[in-house]
């Protein structure tokens, strides 16, 4: 099983022609909500990817929990240890141009109230815990410790960008980075800031599995079994918002479903980029049978 330990948010999306630069109005289409939030993200593409899946996170009192928690029940994810405190519900800005780039603000609310120790009784040995730096950092490491402790292989997407303490990431099997998140870790800590170098120098380093993703380009990984790279497919972005989420879902869908480390890489590519063809977050993201279509066929190349 797959247990994400994260955010749940409502995402509210402007599409506009061109992203506003410092003290400009741009006027948008009609706002459109959608259940958001990185953590609650992963949870659901790795649900559809064919995981099964628990999310434990919080949520507010207010009238935006509902659609928050929306995507995450239809997607058939365990939520019971998701809990309600007396913050208000995270909510993201997003504005998304023509070209599917986007601008987004977040207002943690809730999020911030997540506990590590709310995985008491929820994370066992034969889990993958899936984290992000949507939560205070502080949890972030103690749940990383307490996935070491049960015998849980843990995952963390390290966005947003955020000074998470060394030894936490001495105790992931998998670290997954975009090219800015990969530039600032590597600037912090004196490493190679080139995707390949860093990925070389983190899985020195840290021990673990380094994956970079590439926007259109892909992702590339290194790791116990060297270095992987996978090419993205040719495809038209509407909207980028949730590419990275997904990819990050997808991949570890694979991994918990024992297909390994290529064929996870590819599989996050595929769904990463048909999650571009679509609008929305949690409602662009592909199910199993596209995702391995979509695979089958990168690989054929």
């Amino acid at each position: 099983m797959i247990v994400v330990l994260g955010s749940i948010n409502i995402d509210l999306v402007v599409q506009v022609p061109e992203l506003a630069r410092p003290g400009e109005t741009v006027a948008g289409d009609d706002l459109k909500l959608f259940p958001g939030g990185k953590g609650a993200n992963q949870a659901v593409a790795a649900a559809r990817a064919g995981a099964n899946v628990r999310m434990v996170g919080a949520l507010g009192k207010d009238g935006f929990a509902g659609v928050a928690m929306s995507g995450l029940k239809e997607a058939g994810i365990d939520s019971a240890a998701v809990r309600t405190v007396d913050r208000p519900t995270g909510v993201a800005l997003i504005s998304v141009d023509r070209n599917g780039q986007n601008y987004i603000t977040v207002a943690p609310g809730a999020n911030f109230s997540v506990e590590a120790d709310w995985l008491a009784g929820n994370l066992n040995a034969k889990d993958h815990l899936a984290l992000q730096l949507e939560i205070p950092l502080t949890e972030v490491s103690k749940a990383i410790s307490r996935a070491r402790s049960v015998g849980a292989k843990t995952c963390l997407n390290a966005a947003p960008a955020k000074e998470l303490a060394e030894e936490a990431y001495s105790g992931l099997d998998f670290l997954v980075v975009n090219e800015t998140e990969a530039q600032m870790i590597a600037a912090r800590f004196g490493m190679a800031e080139a995707p390949l170098e860093f990925a070389k120098a983190a899985h020195k380093r840290w021990k673990l599995a380094a994956i970079v993703t590439l926007g259109s380009e892909g992702a590339l990984a290194f790791g116990e079994v060297g270095l992987i790279q996978v090419k993205a497919p040719d495809i038209r972005a509407i909207d980028t918002t949730a590419a990275g989420d997904t990819f990050v879902g997808a991949f570890l869908a694979a991994i918990d479903g024992g297909r390994g480390m290529p064929r996870a890489l590819v599989e996050g590519v595929a769904a990463g980029s048909l999650a571009c063809t679509k609008a929305g977050a949690q409602t662009s993201m592909p199910v199993a049978a596209e995702i391995a279509a979509l695979a089958n066929r990168m690989n054929s190349i």
